[in-house]
């Protein structure tokens, strides 16, 4: 992460530049260049090692002219490397926070376009990040696995396997209509399912719709006052954090939910 803000006075402030890497092998001889004034700062991330992180101090006067820019490909680091790896990428925003050298724009999209990116949109430093803790809490993460294990919950009261409420609820979602959907679109898919799934699934999407649309504006509320990011740092700043962690990953790991998809894709042909 490097975070740049406005100087104020005769003054030098550091900032620090923190390089990690989610795929855990370093990166690979790639670096990160930081220009002031337009000169070379210097050259970073060629001594990374495994995840890292590897952090720099830069030292910038009130004054110094500073591009900020961002790229924020909409994947996890996983997903990024192994598609860049194929030949492929994922979509990414991009933001110009400063535009000192007047050459921001041709930097962020050439960046854009070397990590993969199949098209990109512009969008700000604020709204990338109020977008974005919204879709990790909701549709990407928190909210999907509300659902799982709502329906999960639900069918095994009712008397059903873990075998066939796992499949029923996670299986079935991921390997088949997922994937159809990411091509198609939800509209494609209503139109080619069963009668049965194409009735139901007409009749019952806008109470799900209005169920938890509260909810979504209790969080982007919490997002947009940062408080979730307040949350976060607080929680990260923690030195027993990775303890505290690792006890919140087990429930998910050790539930009968996950304790099943585990078993499942063992199975899978």
């Amino acid at each position: 992460m490097f975070m740049l803000s406005s100087l104020t006075g005769k003054s030098q402030c550091n900032y620090e530049l923190c390089i990690t890497d989610d795929f855990g092998d370093g990166w690979n001889g790639n670096t990160v260049d930081v220009f002031v004034n337009g000169n070379l700062y210097g050259n970073y991330g060629a001594s990374l090692v495994g995840t890292g992180p590897e952090c720099f101090f830069i030292a910038l006067n009130n004054g110094d002219d500073v591009d900020v820019i961002l790229v924020a490909p909409k994947g996890s680091g996983t997903s990024l490397r192994r598609l860049f790896v194929e030949g492929n990428g994922l979509n990414s925003s991009f933001a110009i926070h400063q535009d000192y050298s007047g050459n921001a724009r041709d930097k962020v999209i050439s960046l854009g376009i070397g990590v993969g990116s199949g098209y990109l949109f512009e969008t700000t430093f604020k709204k990338e990040v109020f977008s974005d803790l919204t879709g990790e809490r909701g549709t990407l993460m928190g909210a999907i696995q509300g659902l799982f294990a709502a329906q999960y919950s639900i069918l095994r009261k009712k008397g059903h396997s873990p075998s066939e409420a796992f499949n029923e609820t996670v299986e079935e979602a991921t390997q088949s209509l997922y994937p159809l959907v990411a091509e198609n679109g939800m509209d494609w898919m209503y139109a080619n399912c069963s009668t049965t799934a194409q009735r139901g699934a007409l009749d019952w999407w806008k109470k799900f719709r209005d169920a938890v649309y509260p909810v979504f504006e209790e969080l982007y509320a919490s997002v947009e006052s940062g408080e979730e990011a307040k949350i976060t740092i607080e929680a990260n700043k923690k030195t027993n954090y990775r303890e505290g962690l690792d006890k919140e990953l087990s429930e998910l790991k050790e539930s009968e939910l996950w304790i099943t998809g585990n078993e499942v894709r063992k199975l899978r042909p």
